[in-house]
């Protein structure tokens, strides 16, 4: 009975000096965006870019922490579906949880309220917002990352493009006198594109805007605003609308036989989706866009989320997931990240912190500058609709 105890005594010392499992650490990035309703498009694509860029990241060994360890990035993506209150509660339980930032969302009317409960300034104890980053691939809408020092946007500047792109139409066709705008007037994004960017842009080029037609995101009949806009006969049609409600419009365009002389449409409609829903309606429509598989590095991002693994498409918005995911991996490294339960909080501040000092990132088009307020200017295309895929019509960087 003493010979049993002592060899138990022995076995338990002997365990107890025995090599120690470490406990393994990830990095949790979060994804949300919208995965139902008529842009379902952009959380599906979205979340298989996320997903061929967190196997890519961790094929290579993962993110190296503070004390040296590689940890391995571990993603999920989450449906707001394009809501500001789901995108709220959404946010709230990733935050709740060991997630350390979240990539999204998809629509600028989810952002703006998301945004509005971050804390705003960074450290000021009176403020009682959540103190969690977010990085955003896809709300377009211009300047909302200066709601909040915890929000940040890697999206173009809208403004931007659209003013080289009237730019360059005055140029190329000094025939083309007039306009007509297409509105969906019900979503953050078109709405503020036509009404703060196309509207006021357009005649500071030398075009006349002679009127507007109005319609909802989920609209199918299009009749009426078709026959206002064929009374006016205008030059240009501008179709600031997504691609659902977009190609309504353009079908009843070809149906009643209105033929404008040139087509300008919504940056989030430069993707494969309008190519699927109208090619033909949509048939020689320019859009401006800050992604397109014209470089060796955008390419080959194309074809691995298209690829039968991930089933998705690489266009504007996702395309952006790739960047945000692999800034992010740059950000931790330098930031020494802990990655370990009680270092939760700490790790997100380094995090929003290190994005916030970010001056110039990698991009798939090139150089991706960060602004003071949290913005990102990217390089950018014109692309155009022609037989059924998107070409690459003119790049405003050789003009300068």
């Amino acid at each position: 009975m003493i010979k049993s105890v002592l060899l138990l005594g022995a076995a338990v010392i002997a365990f107890a000096a025995g090599p120690v499992v470490a406990q393994e650490r990830n990095i949790k990035i979060a994804g949300f965006g919208a995965q139902s309703g008529a842009v379902r498009s952009f959380g599906v694509n979205a979340e298989a870019v996320m997903k061929a860029a967190a196997d890519e990241i961790n094929a290579k060994g993962g993110i190296k922490l503070k004390d040296g360890t590689k940890a391995k990035v571990v993603v999920a993506y989450n449906d707001d579906r394009c809501d500001g209150e789901t995108g709220i509660n959404v946010v709230r339980r990733i935050a709740s949880s060991d997630w350390l930032i979240a990539i999204g969302p998809s629509c600028s009317n989810v952002a703006e309220p998301l945004f509005g409960v971050l804390q705003k300034k960074v450290g000021d104890a009176s403020d009682s917002g959540l103190q969690f980053p977010i990085f955003t691939d896809v709300a377009i809408k211009g300047g909302l990352a200066k709601i909040s020092e915890w929000a940040f946007r890697n999206v173009p500047s809208e403004a931007a493009m659209y003013d080289s792109l009237f730019k360059y139409l005055r140029a190329k066709h000094p025939d083309l006198k007039t306009v007509w705008g297409g509105v969906e007037t019900d979503f953050a994004h078109s709405n503020a594109l036509w009404n703060l960017v196309m509207k006021p842009t357009a005649p500071k080029h030398g075009f006349e805007i002679l009127g507007e037609s109005k319609w909802l995101l989920n609209d199918t009949a299009f009749t009426t605003q078709v026959r206002e806009m064929k009374a006016k006969n205008p030059d240009i049609v501008a179709v600031s609308a997504h691609p659902f409600s977009g190609c309504g419009f353009l079908k009843e365009m070809a149906r009643q036989g209105v033929k404008p002389k040139l087509l300008v449409g919504l940056t989030s409609s430069s993707s494969m989706e309008t190519m699927e829903g109208c090619a033909a309606q949509a048939e020689g429509i320019i859009i401006p866009t800050s992604f397109a598989p014209v470089t060796d590095e955008s390419s080959r991002v194309a074809k691995l989320v298209s690829s039968a693994k991930y089933k998705g498409s690489a266009d504007l918005h996702s395309a952006a997931m790739w960047e945000n995911m692999m800034i992010l991996k740059d950000v931790i490294e330098a930031a020494g990240i802990d990655a370990k339960p009680d270092t939760v909080a700490a790790d997100r501040r380094k995090i929003r912190d290190g994005l916030a000092a970010l001056k110039e990132t990698k991009g798939l088009l090139g150089a991706n500058m960060r602004t003071a307020d949290r913005e990102a200017v990217k390089p950018y295309l014109f692309v155009q609709a022609k037989n059924g895929v998107w070409t690459v019509l003119h790049d405003p960087s050789k003009d300068k």
